[in-house]
């Protein structure tokens, strides 16, 4: 294990080079790459990587590099790709028949704000387009996990119980380009964590179709294959986890990270890095005496919806923080989870960090005084108008 200062879209990129390595006695490894910023460097630093039964494709467009990641994994290949913003949106078609097809394509998505007009800043929204398509998707706090969530990516993607894609997403400038120390492990413990790929449905040598026209009760059929598929995914990733540390000495972050929530009469509730000013909040506000806990969501996809019911249970109020907007309807996390509260407790949106804005420690702390002044939930709020 050695330690190296990487930045997240480099911590991915090495992820998944020491991935297709490893499946070198499998059918090899098949990446589509097209550049988009914050996500480029993630290709730059894949694309000069040494791997000996493998190609890294560079195309004209992102339709195209899923196009390949299909292509590969049609053909039993370990695949990976990388992308952000209007090129996940261009990328939008594939990434769905990567899904219906069932295909374990591994993307490491920075997120960044959709546009015209244009914005290069972190922003949940392009990930979000693809809530619903049968694509994991695991919201990163850190480069490690960043790191760490691309080699489970590829061993819960590539799991027959599972077999479909799986998004690591990691927030574009905050994460992407900054450098942090990651342990990176040697090649021969990501060998033994990560079996040879095997796409039971590739075309071989028995000829078959795929992506064929389908009657309806065909569809009904495999649209509940797949989402059985999606809800047995906690209970496989917690296998995975304890494999990880057995293998590397480190545990993997849960599909949900609460943080002295046990107790709290308020909770606020997050993704990817929004929960680390949460939990220095907590502190402060624990210092006071009050009663205030967070809840990191790692898993978006499948959504966990036991869980979060669990913990939600007994709390008060609920301060859900949305770096996305549904337009028309409000923030995303906050419509998912509002549903698993009590009934009667407040459940109140705050949309802040949209277009890559600060969410400091002290913009959290006058969302808690909000909600604590609050009879009833009432619609969402911009950070700025609190």
């Amino acid at each position: 294990m050695s330690l190296e200062l990487l930045s997240a879209n480099h911590g991915a990129a090495l992820a998944a080079t020491l991935a297709a390595r490893a499946n070198r006695t499998g059918r090899g490894f098949v990446s589509g790459v097209y550049p988009i910023t914050p996500s480029t460097e993630c290709m730059e630093f894949l694309c000069n990587q040494k791997i000996d039964k493998g190609h890294v494709v560079r195309v004209e467009s992102e339709h195209s590099a899923m196009g390949v990641c299909i292509g590969g994994a049609a053909a039993g290949a370990r695949t990976f790709t990388t992308t952000s913003s209007n090129g996940l949106a261009y990328m939008l078609e594939n990434c769905i028949a990567a899904a219906t097809m069932r295909f374990p394509v591994v993307m490491a998505v920075a997120n960044r704000t959709l546009g015209p007009p244009w914005n290069i800043w972190a922003d949940h929204g392009d990930a979000l387009l693809l809530r619903d398509a049968g694509i994991i998707q695991f919201f990163c706090a850190d480069n490690q996990e960043v790191f760490d969530s691309i080699l489970c990516g590829f061993r819960l993607a590539e799991d027959q119980r599972v077999m479909m894609p799986v998004m690591v997403c990691m927030e574009g400038f905050i994460l992407s380009h900054t450098v942090a120390q990651t342990e990176v492990p040697e090649q021969a413990k990501v060998d033994a964590f990560l079996p040879p790929t095997d796409v039971p449905h590739r075309l071989a040598e028995i000829p078959h179709t795929l992506g064929q026209i389908e009657i309806p009760h065909q569809t009904e059929v495999h649209r509940l294959q797949h989402h059985q598929a999606m809800l047995g995914v906690p209970a496989i990733y917690a296998e995975i986890q304890t494999e990880f540390a057995a293998i590397f000495g480190r545990r993997p972050p849960d599909i949900l990270v609460p943080y002295k929530a046990d107790d709290a009469e308020t909770l606020i509730v997050s993704m990817g890095t929004i929960p680390i000013a949460a939990e220095h909040v907590v502190d402060a506000l624990r210092a006071e005496g009050k009663k205030v806990g967070s809840l990191r969501v790692r898993l978006f996809r499948p959504a966990p919806m036991a869980a979060i019911r669990s913990i939600f249970a007994g709390k008060k109020r609920i301060a859900v923080i949305d770096r996305n907007i549904a337009l028309g309807m409000g923030g995303v996390l906050w419509s998912d989870t509002r549903v698993f509260a009590d009934p009667g407790a407040v459940v109140q949106d705050y949309l802040a960090g949209m277009g890559g804005g600060d969410i400091r420690p002290e913009h959290i702390a006058k969302m808690v005084a909000d909600i604590e002044g609050r009879d009833g939930s009432g619609s969402p709020v911009l950070m700025e108008a609190v």
